[in-house]
């Protein structure tokens, strides 16, 4: 499980989180909601550990990921999709998606197996898997910021706005993609950011709304 616990972040003197805290659980897939700027993505780069803390805790089962450098939460077991994708345009599609298990040094026998797994869950994938991942589309980048998450999500799978921006035939296909994933990796304790719920309806089990950087709503669905 990974833990939130009061946890407040300020960003060049202005507070933009409020003691947040919440529990991501494995088997479950936690939804928060919230307006643009109402700190999802402050949320998810707090636990990235890209952003400090002014205060709390988050911690991952036994572990206290404030005693971790930032590079060694993919070595934990969580996977990362920023909003922005955060590809190398340079590299083709293929080697975006492995640079996390060659950071990891996962031997080549793992390494074919996971992409063998995000190619069965994203066969997209495999068809543009030689492109310049600078060539490819917004779209297609979510996709690829996806594939590259599931390299190294063991534990936990952080999706920051996977939809904003997506043609509504790929945000479908998206959304299908997040359902399959969850019938595949059922052990997976998934946290999704988003502006509006309604493409994650069938798939959110816990849905938290945040806002001006405090949890107001926690529910106690599933």
């Amino acid at each position: 499980m990974l833990s939130v616990d009061k946890v407040s972040v300020s960003i060049e003197g202005v507070r933009v989180l409020r003691k947040v805290s919440c529990d991501i659980v494995a088997r479950k897939t936690t939804v928060l909601i919230g307006r643009n700027g109402a700190g999802k993505t402050t949320t998810l780069r707090a636990i990235m550990g890209l952003i400090p803390r002014d205060e709390g805790s988050i911690r991952l089962d036994s572990d206290d990921l404030a005693r971790m450098p930032a590079h060694t939460r993919a070595r934990a077991g969580i996977g990362y999709a920023p909003e922005d994708r955060r590809l190398i345009p340079e590299l083709s599609v293929e080697e975006n998606i492995r640079l996390p298990a060659l950071a990891l040094n996962l031997d080549k026998a793992e390494i074919a197996r996971r992409l063998d797994e995000i190619y069965m869950l994203l066969p997209e994938l495999h068809v543009m898997r030689s492109r310049p991942a600078g060539g490819v589309s917004g779209g297609q980048g979510k996709m690829v910021a996806l594939g590259r998450a599931l390299t190294v999500a063991r534990k936990v799978l952080l999706l920051d706005e996977p939809f904003q921006g997506l043609a509504p035939a790929l945000a479908l296909e998206y959304a299908r993609t997040l359902g399959e994933l969850r019938k595949h990796r059922p052990e997976l304790a998934l946290l999704i950011t988003e502006s509006s719920p309604v493409l994650l309806d069938r798939i959110a089990d816990r849905t938290l709304q945040i806002e001006r950087g405090e949890i107001l709503v926690p529910s106690n669905q599933g």
